[in-house]
């Protein structure tokens, strides 16, 4: 292609999409200024400051592995969500609330086997007084323990909510259904909150913690959230592509009825979602309050807008988009800092989603598909 073709294709895609341009054109300039600002060095025009500042390579590698382990957390509790979408075709407000389940369940887990071992009274250990400095575990059996935990109690507690709530209504609309998961997320809120009180708890926990170099630290936390988080991914790809169970997923999501017709036990491979789904949101609710060191009742319904917006920017339905969306999400939100104060960087990661949606309305992987 030579240099006519390609100016005329670039006049056409700025003729015919002119957001695109608009966002080449913002992305260039944050490039630009970020690479001024890692030079130490300041570019004024009219006697105004156009770029750049003070920005070290630490504190931007630090930036990066934040946004990382945030996104990987996300973008696996993104897998449930997306994966009840596009097997049971309603958005589930109640999975915000399933994770901070599971961040509770293991946390307890590991708070009360610790402190067993060092033969505390057994009476204090469940008094959770949320003014308390909490402990969880000082060992890697504890913490082992308490992921173990936040996968099975999760899984127990979604399991009942489809026996109790959502299987009676599986042939009810979508608006329904998705009003019945609101109503299922206030009532787990707040028992969490009746149990556990409404203030936030310190989580701390006993580790080592490795230099990286340039000033960067990583604790045995962030690393197990960062392999436990590959890991899963990695399993849920193969059990999507290689195993029977994944294939009926996938054929649900395409077509229930077809499926269903083909012999595929539908009712055996929504439980099997709910599982799959409840264990994920769980170890990525617990693996978030161990890297974050607080716990909150409300921790989760917090963190379903990022899920949300992950989910929607991989592509609603998508389960290899929910992890890419998640990992997206979670490094704008993070990198942000550069540009915003600390409490809207939020809206940045939000201003991602709604260009990418104008961009590209089904998000980066696009379509209704559970692979």
């Amino acid at each position: 292609m030579g240099i006519a073709d390609t100016v005329a294709d670039g006049r056409r895609v700025a003729i015919e999409r002119p957001g695109t341009g608009v966002v080449a054109v913002a992305v260039a300039y944050l490039l630009a200024d970020l690479v001024t600002k890692l030079a130490g060095t300041t570019v004024y025009a009219l006697g105004f400051r156009v770029m750049g500042g003070s920005l070290t390579v630490g504190s931007l590698a630090s930036m990066v592995l934040d946004g990382l382990l945030v996104g990987l957390a996300v973008g696996l509790a993104g897998i449930g969500l997306s994966m009840t979408y596009s097997i049971l075709d309603f958005a589930n407000f109640a999975h915000g609330d399933t994770v901070t389940v599971g961040a509770f369940a293991g946390w307890v887990t590991a708070f009360v086997l610790a402190n067993l071992a060092t033969s505390a009274p057994i009476a204090d250990l469940f008094l959770f007084d949320g003014g308390r400095q909490l402990s969880t575990a000082s060992t890697y059996a504890f913490v082992l323990l308490g992921l173990i935990a936040a996968a099975v109690g999760t899984v127990g507690v979604v399991l009942l909510v489809d026996r109790l709530v959502y299987r009676p209504m599986r042939g009810a609309d979508n608006i329904s259904l998705l009003i019945a998961s609101i109503g299922v997320a206030l009532a787990l809120r707040y028992l969490i909150a009746f149990v556990f009180s409404t203030q936030t708890s310190g989580v701390a926990t006993v580790g080592a913690q490795i230099q990286l170099g340039a000033g960067v630290t990583v604790t045995d936390n962030e690393i197990a959230l960062l392999v436990v988080s590959v890991v899963l991914m990695l399993a849920v790809h193969l059990l999507l592509q290689r195993t029977k169970l994944g294939k009926a997923m996938r054929a649900m999501a395409d077509n229930e009825d077809l499926a269903r017709v083909t012999g595929i036990p539908t009712e055996r491979v929504v439980r099997l979602t709910w599982v799959l789904g409840g264990a994920l949101a769980g170890v990525s609710g617990y693996l978030l309050v161990l890297e974050r060191g607080t716990i909150a009742f409300n921790f989760g319904w917090i963190l379903l807008l990022l899920i949300f917006a992950a989910v929607i920017v991989g592509g609603i339905g998508s389960i290899y988009g929910a992890m890419a969306g998640g990992v997206l999400i979670g490094l704008v939100d993070s990198l942000a800092l550069i540009w915003l104060p600390s409490g809207l960087t939020r809206a940045a990661a939000f201003a991602v989603l709604i260009v990418v949606l104008l961009l590209r309305p089904s998000g980066i992987f696009g379509g209704v598909s559970t692979a």
